[in-house]
């Protein structure tokens, strides 16, 4: 069997091991460049990457490819994942590309790409891109030596990209006189998003702003959100703000320092569309790892929530192919499809913001109207991702903890596109329950896996 070169969030790996090794990423250029070159015209790629040490080996081996394969690259360095979506768009780019591994540790990294439109390729193009980076017998089409592409850096963008989220917020409304406190994650956000929320007028007291190339997501960030609760609190903030390491996911802490994940926020995004009838179909797009009472509480609104694969690319496909504008998952990523291709933490951010302005409430008012489930998730490292419906041990206790738990409950069993980890989740209306249930299902995937 041929290895996998892609995940649910394009390429990952720990840094000088396959698959992200230089070679790997060097033919990965050659591979795309070839793909989505279309005869002599000249084509354009934009590549920006996060804060991490190892980004300066896969942005030059990138380039080669790329300029190799007849495409000229624009270098754009230390930006949000967002951010190269928008740009790709804005710079009129035949294809975008973003190296980092989001909200897992430095020695990691990653390639995601981003089509003309901004947004992520289909799983299709990404198999076919893989086959050519994989296959020995691949016949590279290099261009003649005039038609070899060629490598700037574009000092300008963060400028256009501020000026685009800002643009988010109606001119009429300032963030004077709020206090915001920004957790950056040490990572790609860590210049533009203190700058945008100064810009807007809010006093910013930033913290994971200062990255070293090894401190990306060390204790901090979105992973970490009771850092930026801590600070809320020592700072009397209106609101703080967790993003990770590329930029796309936002966790939100209100006033008294309690924190929200993406369910809650999307219940109150959705909520607000639909006071004023702008939520096409009253539908709000996730994943199967929402929540339990964010499906209720759509319910109640007259809403439905749509449910898909883990992974925020799924979520925009459901969304284009619904004509959804507002989706996102629990971990932070949420999509307002009027303004953003993708997840955007710090346009959620300013979005968020805008409605505690709008409604003069603040954050904890606003969060009322989402309790959510008491719910468990827990991480078990695999050798092997042996599919759970073969191991009956595995189907035996997810039969009897369904059974214990009641109609009111979930259970999900499922591996990491980019970890080597299972993952179970249980939630439900009794949180003794859960917890007890969740224990016990780690513990029966751990031992059915090892002694399938």
């Amino acid at each position: 069997m041929r290895r996998k070169l892609f995940g649910t969030d394009g390429l990952r790996g720990q840094a000088n091991i396959f698959p992200m090794l230089p070679e790997i990423v060097l033919r990965l250029g050659l591979a795309a460049g070839q793909y989505f070159r279309n005869g002599h015209r000249r084509h354009r790629v934009l590549i920006g990457k996060d804060t991490r040490l190892s980004g300066y080996v896969f942005e030059n081996a990138l380039t080669s490819g790329f300029c190799a394969s007849g495409m000229d690259v624009f270098m754009v360095g230390p930006m949000p994942t967002p951010a190269i979506s928008f740009l790709t768009k804005n710079m009129r780019a035949d294809l975008g590309v973003v190296i980092s591994a989001s909200h897992n540790p430095f020695m990691d990294n990653g390639i995601k790409f981003f089509d003309h439109m901004g947004f992520k390729l289909s799983d299709q193009v990404e198999d076919e891109i893989s086959e050519m980076v994989l296959s020995p017998d691949i016949n590279w089409s290099h261009p003649q030596p005039e038609f070899m592409g060629k490598a700037r850096k574009i000092v300008d963008s963060p400028g256009r990209y501020i000026v685009h989220l800002k643009n988010s917020l109606p001119s009429s409304m300032s963030l004077q006189g709020m206090k915001v406190v920004i957790d950056c994650a040490n990572g790609a956000t860590y210049k533009v998003a203190p700058l945008i929320f100064e810009e807007l007028g809010a006093k910013v007291i930033a913290t994971g702003d200062d990255p070293d190339g090894l401190n990306i997501n060390k204790k901090c960030g979105s992973l970490y959100p009771e850092v930026a609760a801590d600070m809320v609190m020592r700072h009397g903030a209106d609101i703080g703000l967790a993003l990770d390491g590329d930029g796309d996911r936002l966790i939100a802490i209100d006033e008294n320092g309690v924190i929200l994940d993406g369910d809650q926020i999307m219940a109150i995004f959705a909520r607000d569309l639909m006071d004023i009838d702008a939520l096409p179909g009253k539908q709000l797009i996730s994943t199967v790892m929402s929540n339990l009472a964010l499906e209720v509480f759509m319910k109640s609104a007259g809403g439905e929530l749509i449910r898909t694969k883990v992974g925020d690319r799924y979520v925009v496909e459901e969304m284009r192919r619904r004509g959804a504008i507002l989706g996102g998952e629990q971990s932070g990523h949420l999509i307002m499809m009027e303004y953003s291709t993708t997840g955007d933490g710090i346009l959620a951010a300013i979005r968020l913001l805008r409605i505690m302005l709008e409604q003069n409430k603040s954050l904890s008012e606003l969060a009322k109207i989402l309790t959510p489930f008491p719910q468990r998730l827990i991480n078990v490292h695999v050798e092997r991702k042996i599919p759970f419906d073969q191991v009956p041990s595995i189907n035996q206790a997810v039969k009897s903890a369904q059974e214990d738990l009641g109609e009111k409950a979930r259970i999900l069993l499922r591996y990491s596109g980019t970890e080597s980890v299972a993952r179970i989740m249980v939630e439900g209306d009794n949180e003794q329950l859960v917890e007890k249930w969740a224990d016990n299902l780690a513990m029966e995937v751990e031992k059915g896996l090892k002694t399938h």
